[in-house]
């Protein structure tokens, strides 16, 4: 099928593609083989550092793009380099690939074949526009004043990420990228619409496992013991406090308890509890003083039960800080070849995280969300029937390369 697909994708189009609108309609004409190859992602999903029947079908495309593509970049990663003919920066553009363990409950035709993998957050969107961006500045390589690299990025949804793995690797280097923009689906917007925010977009995520061991007895006599599970509860409650009563509250902070074990029966006091959780930031201060305002609670509430607990924290992505100068030739080129009422300024920035923050610790860049949105129910992302409409795949592609040509043209 990768073969039919690629010899298809040359037909009609390929001349003349300087300015938007024609991008635009190369664009349109690609949609329904890149709907195509979402369906593949989407029916075929991996895990997080498994993705590597997803990596080899992205080499095998873009190789026969004729451009120079590297596989297993910070495990399953692919790169794929567009040389232009007229020197110039280089621009790259990421997409993520890793799925989600989550059932897909959908009932279409492309849903996932495999039990308990599924993309619920849009990640074969992103690597199906991509494609499609590639498909379009291949074309035009000999007008491309620069180079554009493609990053196909593996594990985004699991710390410590591939983004930290790839730019290890020097992902940003030979050439050495000048910016880089990323994309995301939202589906809080109608499919078409371009949702941009200089600065702060998303929030700092950290994640922590904490350990509270009490002493075990019978459910009777729970004099004689030290119930793990009451004080485990206690803890809970008092995280929620930090926010409303530790921090100034005027910074954004959430504090979420994802899980929580402990016990062995119901007539048995459990021994110990254990419970995981992540914090969201978007200060630098307040993320650094987190750490020990959970330790001084979890030791201030155990030491009062006679209990012991032990915390591990981890730092996993940093905040995603737009560049400025980035954003305005984005947002420039978004209005030029969507119009006007397709760009959307985003108040606020989202507590969600994303590790495409490390890529912007070492170069300028930009991340932006595409809507997604569709007629009927709209489920959110991470969820079992999160789905998209797909017109945003044409859309994307168009967006994204006239995106890349001004970047070229308006180097930061």
């Amino acid at each position: 099928m990768l073969v039919a697909i690629a010899a298809n994708m040359f037909v009609s189009g390929g001349a003349g593609m300087s300015s938007y609108g024609e991008i635009r309609e190369r664009a349109g004409d690609l949609h329904h083989k890149l709907v195509e190859i979402r369906r593949h992602f989407h029916s075929y999903p991996e895990l997080s550092f498994q993705e590597k029947e997803t990596g080899n079908y992205i080499y095998d495309l873009m190789n026969s793009l004729g451009l120079e593509t590297k596989k297993e970049v910070g495990g399953t990663g692919v790169t794929a380099l567009l040389q232009g003919l007229q020197e110039g920066p280089t621009v790259a553009l990421r997409a993520d690939m890793d799925a989600l363990p989550i059932q897909d409950t959908k009932e279409v035709s492309y849903a996932s074949t495999r039990e308990g993998v599924c993309h619920a957050c849009g990640h074969d969107v992103h690597m199906a526009v991509l494609i499609g961006t590639a498909l379009i500045l291949s074309e035009k390589r000999e007008e491309l004043k620069g180079q554009v690299k493609f990053i196909f990025q593996p594990a985004e949804e699991k710390p410590p990420g591939g983004a930290r793995l790839m730019v290890q690797e020097g992902v940003l280097d030979n050439p050495r990228v000048n910016c880089i923009l990323g994309i995301h689906t939202f589906p809080y917007h109608r499919a078409g619409k371009v949702v941009l925010k200089k600065g702060e977009l998303m929030a700092a995520a950290d994640s922590f496992k904490l350990t509270i061991r009490g002493k075990g007895g019978h459910g009777a006599a729970p004099h004689q013991s030290v119930d793990a599970v009451v004080v485990a509860s206690q803890v809970v409650q008092a995280l929620q406090l930090i926010s409303s009563r530790m921090v100034d509250p005027l910074e954004p902070l959430v504090v979420t308890i994802g899980t929580i074990n402990g016990g062995e029966s119901f007539n048995i006091i459990a021994e110990e509890v254990e419970m995981k959780g992540t914090v969201r930031t978007l200060n630098p201060h307040t993320r650094e003083k987190i750490p020990e305002i959970i330790e001084n609670i979890a030791e201030g509430i155990t030491k009062g039960f006679k209990a012991t607990y032990l915390l591990e924290y981890d730092q996993n992505y940093p905040v995603l800080m737009n560049d400025p100068r980035v954003m305005e030739v984005v947002e420039g080129a978004a209005r030029e070849i969507l119009g006007q009422e397709r760009v959307v300024n985003l108040e606020k920035p989202v507590m969600g995280s994303e590790d495409f923050s490390c890529y912007l610790e070492q170069v300028p860049g930009a991340f932006v969300f595409l809507g997604t949105g569709g007629e009927g129910e709209v489920y959110p992302w991470h969820h079992h029937k999160f789905d998209v409409d797909e017109g945003v795949l044409s859309t994307g592609a168009a967006f994204l390369s006239w995106s890349a040509v001004k970047l070229l043209q308006n180097p930061i």
